[in-house]
């Protein structure tokens, strides 16, 4: 029975149609099972967190037990603050770098005591040694003016250049357009904010810090022990600069990647140009007319 070139045709598209379906079948299964992966490797990953914080042992220092609760708190703030910074790396490496700075800004004052008080102790001895100099020193003073008398020395005042210089005197503060402006105050963003850095990035980090701070200084302040401090000073800007480190890898993932218009007019051409598979597949066609009557249609 021959088959005519209408019928060819027509069977041909339907095989490649079928093809089609296939294709675009095995792509929708493979994203359904990629995302039930996805799902599952999350929960599997929240059980894994949620066992290891339930059965986690406190260290043997003080001050990274305080630490380890203080970041609990701290970092669900500031990496949200962090995400948001999406138009340049400049801006998110600015809201690293006054976090940071921040933070030592913050605990200078305490530490700064702490030390003074630590030199304090060591010169105590010192001290006293010194008082009992200087007393020894005023006593003899004392025996000496006893010595010499109610003579004294007579300090003249000139009244001539007392009144001299009150007329001398160029009184700057006018009233008026002449005189002199005060300039103005820098507000508490600017005071924050640190020379040569991207004032987006400071800005959100000045948002940020103004909700941790607080948590930083009470947690230092509940430890008195010197290594307790150290510890905790050392490992909490070591923890931010890692978790910042976290925050980028994750949002390079996150983001986009940059395209322009002419690469997807380009696209879109390549896309609608029919592929190479599917010119050979038209080419048989043309063949067939005249050759073998049957045809197999197993896909």
């Amino acid at each position: 029975m021959e088959i005519s070139r209408k019928q060819l045709i027509e069977e041909q598209r339907l095989r490649m149609l079928l093809r089609r379906a296939l294709i675009v079948e095995k792509k929708k299964e493979r994203k359904a099972v990629l995302k039930e992966e996805e799902m599952l490797r999350k929960l599997i990953r929240s059980a894994i967190l949620a066992e290891a914080k339930n059965t986690s042992i406190p260290h043997r220092s003080t001050g990274i037990n305080v630490l380890e609760d203080l970041l609990k708190k701290i970092i669900p703030q500031l990496e949200p603050e962090y995400r948001k910074l999406t138009t340049s790396e400049e801006q998110r490496d600015s809201f690293r770098a006054h976090i940071i700075s921040a933070v030592q800004n913050t605990l200078a004052p305490t530490r700064a005591t702490d030390e003074a008080d630590a030199e304090q102790n060591e010169k105590f001895i010192d001290v006293e040694l010194e008082e009992v100099d200087l007393m020894e020193a005023y006593e003899l003073e004392e025996v000496e003016m006893e010595v010499g008398g109610d003579e004294g020395i007579d300090i003249e005042v000139d009244d001539e250049t007392e009144e001299g210089d009150e007329e001398g005197f160029i009184d700057i503060e006018t009233d008026g357009a002449g005189g002199l402006e005060e300039p103005e105050e820098p507000s508490e963003e600017e005071q924050f904010g640190l020379e040569g850095e991207d004032e987006t990035g400071r800005n959100l980090a000045f948002v940020a810090f103004n909700k941790i701070e607080k948590s930083i200084t009470e947690a230092y302040d509940t430890l008195s022990d010197d290594e307790d401090k150290e510890l905790f000073y050392d490992y909490l800007l070591t923890n931010l600069k890692l978790y910042f480190d976290k925050f980028e890898e994750e949002l390079q993932a996150d983001l986009p990647e940059p395209t322009t218009t002419e690469y997807e007019q380009e696209k879109d051409k390549l896309d609608a140009a029919p592929t190479e598979e599917e010119g050979e597949e038209g080419g048989e066609a043309e063949d067939t007319e005249g050759g073998d009557d049957e045809l197999d249609l197993e896909l």
